[in-house]
C-alpha cells in the first residue's frame, strides 16, 4: 500500500494496464476482422465445374444418364413392337378378306388396296390410281334399293334422276362434298374385257379431330349372283310361254275329245285318237324338259348362294 501510495509507481501501474487493454482489444478486433473476410472469400468462390467434382459424383451423375438412356431405348422398342404388330394385323385382315378393299387418300388416289381388290378389279396393282382411272366410266344402277336408301329425293335430285352417274364420281362426291356412306351397284369391265357386276360400299375415313382422312371402297362381286337373277327372271318367261302352251295344247286337246264324243265315223276316231295322242307326247315332253331345267337351275342357284354366304 505504502508502494502504491507513491506517485510514480501508481501512474507507472496504470500505464501498463491501459497498454495490456488496448493489446488485448487490439488481438480481438484483428481476430474478427480475419474472420470476416474469410467468409466474404467463401461467399465469392466460385461454383463447382465439372473439373472440380468429385470423382465419385461424376460417375454417378454418367450411370444415371446411362440408364435413362436404356429405359429411352427399350420404351421406343416396345413402341415399335406394337406398331409393327398392329401393321402386321391389319395387313393380315386385308389379305384374308374375301372383298376388295380399296382405300383413297386426301389427294384422290389409292393409298392402301387388298389381293380381293386387284383380282376383282382386274389390276396388278392399283396404288397411285384415282377412281376414274379404276373404274373408267362404270355407270351405277338406279333401281337398287340401296341408292334410293343412300340419296334422299329432293327437287334437284328428281330433275337429274334419269341422268347416269358414274361410279368414281360416288367416290369424289365423298371425298370432295363430304359426303355420308354409299352403297351402290354398278356393272363393270375389266382391263381383259370380263364382265362383273359389283356392289360398292363408299364409306368416308375419318381422323380423331373429325377432319376426313380418305374414303374406303368396299367391293363384292355379285356377278354369279347377278347371272342367277337374270337366269332367274328368263326362267320365269320361259315358265310363262309354258303355261300359255300348255294351256293350248289342253285347250287343243279337250276339243279333240269333244270331236270324239260326237264322231260316229271309226277312221275319223282313229285320227283324233292319234292327234290326241301326238298332242299328249309334245305336252309330256314340254313340261318334263321344263322341270328338268328348272331343277338343274334351283341346283346351280344353291351351290352359288352357299359358295356366297
Amino acid at each position: 500500500m505504502k508502494i502504491l501510495a507513491n506517485p510514480v509507481v501508481l501512474r507507472a501501474t496504470v500505464v501498463f494496464f491501459l497498454s495490456t487493454f488496448a493489446f488485448v482489444m487490439g488481438l480481438i478486433f484483428i481476430r474478427l476482422l480475419r474472420k470476416s473476410i474469410t467468409e466474404e472469400a467463401d461467399v465469392s468462390a466460385p461454383l463447382p465445374t465439372l473439373e472440380t467434382l468429385p470423382l465419385h459424383l461424376y460417375n454417378t451423375v454418367i450411370q444415371q444418364l446411362k440408364q435413362q438412356k436404356h429405359e429411352l431405348q427399350v420404351q421406343s422398342q416396345a413402341e415399335q413392337h406394337r406398331a409393327r404388330t398392329t401393321e402386321t394385323f391389319s395387313h393380315a385382315v386385308l389379305a384374308n378378306l374375301s372383298c376388295g378393299v380399296l382405300v383413297f387418300g386426301i389427294n384422290g388416289l389409292v393409298k392402301t388396296s387388298n389381293p380381293a381388290a386387284k383380282e376383282i378389279l382386274g389390276f396388278a396393282s392399283t396404288t397411285g390410281m384415282s377412281a376414274e382411272d379404276i373404274f373408267r366410266g362404270a355407270v351405277i344402277e338406279r333401281d337398287h334399293e340401296h341408292l334410293s336408301a343412300a340419296r334422299p329425293h329432293d327437287d334437284a335430285t328428281d330433275s337429274t334422276i334419269d341422268e347416269p352417274v358414274c361410279l368414281s364420281d360416288e367416290v369424289d362426291a365423298v371425298l370432295r362434298e363430304g359426303s355420308n356412306r354409299r352403297q351402290v351397284h354398278s356393272e363393270f369391265e375389266t382391263p381383259a374385257g370380263q364382265k362383273r357386276f359389283l356392289a360398292v360400299t363408299v364409306s368416308p375415313v375419318p381422323a380423331e379431330d373429325g377432319s376426313l382422312l380418305g374414303v374406303a371402297c368396299l367391293i363384292n362381286d355379285l356377278s354369279e349372283l347377278d347371272r342367277i337373277r337374270r337366269q332367274q327372271a328368263l326362267q320365269g318367261e320361259i315358265a310363262a310361254e309354258k303355261a300359255l302352251q300348255l294351256h293350248t295344247s289342253l285347250a287343243t286337246i279337250s276339243g279333240y275329245v269333244e270331236q270324239l264324243a260326237d264322231n260316229r265315223d271309226p277312221a275319223l276316231a282313229r285320227q283324233l285318237a292319234a292327234d290326241i295322242a301326238n298332242e299328249a307326247a309334245e305336252l309330256d315332253q314340254t313340261v318334263g324338259g321344263f322341270l328338268t331345267q328348272n331343277r338343274a337351275a334351283n341346283t346351280v342357284a344353291a351351290g352359288a348362294g352357299s359358295t356366297t354366304s
